[in-house]
């Protein structure tokens, strides 16, 4: 399987995930994603190196987590031959995470043929809410060459 081929129903869409990556910001910030089907998708990422100058995990940092699951999960969701770009996304900050990790949970709202809606709900190590994020995406046919 190469990173652009979806996989068959029941295949195992953790390894679709890694071979097609989330990006180099993603990357960056370490997000690793550790479960992934249509209808979950989980992952994690450190808070050291991700903090804001009082070191608290920065807002920024929990919408691109929120993002880089949202628009794989609707990528996935969209099936071949098709691409799922992100069109509004909107964050709730209701804890801090100062140390350790933080493990966002996306599940579907809404799976349509034309737009996807998701929700994501990040906490830290103790379990605590920290955001809450929902993303709608488009899907369209995919480009030439994308």
């Amino acid at each position: 399987m190469t990173e652009h081929d979806m996989p068959d129903s029941g295949a195992d869409y953790l390894a679709w995930t890694k071979a097609r990556g989330a990006g180099d910001l993603a990357d960056k910030m370490g997000i690793e994603f550790t479960e992934f089907s249509i209808d979950r998708a989980v992952a994690r990422m450190p808070v050291e190196g991700n903090t804001q100058p009082a070191m608290l995990l920065h807002g920024g940092a929990y919408v691109v987590m929120g993002e880089s699951l949202g628009s794989m999960s609707a990528n996935l969701h969209a099936g071949a031959g098709k691409i799922a770009v992100g069109i509004e996304i909107n964050a709730s900050h209701t804890g801090s995470a100062t140390s350790g990790w933080v493990t966002a949970v996306c599940t579907p709202i809404h799976l349509g043929r034309t737009l996807t809606t998701h929700e994501i709900v990040v906490t830290d190590d103790r379990g605590r809410r920290c955001s809450t994020i929902r993303i709608t995406n488009l899907i369209m046919d995919r480009p030439a060459g994308a």
